[in-house]
């Protein structure tokens, strides 16, 4: 377990939910029906759904308290990944499909509101 009073764990769980600007309903949705590649859900909600998008509905779920290190790096490897794709994002990304999916694959919607610059 992180620690509590931890001022980078604080700043952290900040950024990511700023990035994150689906809800856990959102982002859940957008993973069952992406993983079927359909508009019905699969049976299993676990089949083909992308680790690292499970992760963060695994810490949308969760109290800042009581985050785990594994959490933690979930939390880090998103705000890095959103930032990253977000600033080098070509002309006219809002509309790539492939980028787009990429991005809410981990509860980004690039149509959504904006990620702060940092």
């Amino acid at each position: 377990m992180t620690d509590r009073s931890d001022p980078e764990v604080d700043l952290l769980w900040e950024e990511f939910h700023e990035v994150v600007n689906m809800t856990s309903a959102e982002l859940r949705s957008w993973l069952l029906t992406s993983a079927s590649d359909e508009d019905a859900f699969p049976a299993d909600p676990d089949l083909g759904i992308r680790e690292l998008g499970r992760g963060v509905l695994h810490v949308l779920g969760k109290r800042k308290v009581d985050l785990t290190d594994e959490d933690v790096e979930v939390m880090c490897r998103v705000v890095d990944f959103v930032r990253e794709r977000v600033t080098t994002a070509p002309a006219g990304a809002a509309r790539d499909d492939r980028w787009r999916r990429a991005l809410m694959s981990v509860g980004h919607d690039p149509l959504g509101p904006a990620v702060p610059e940092g």
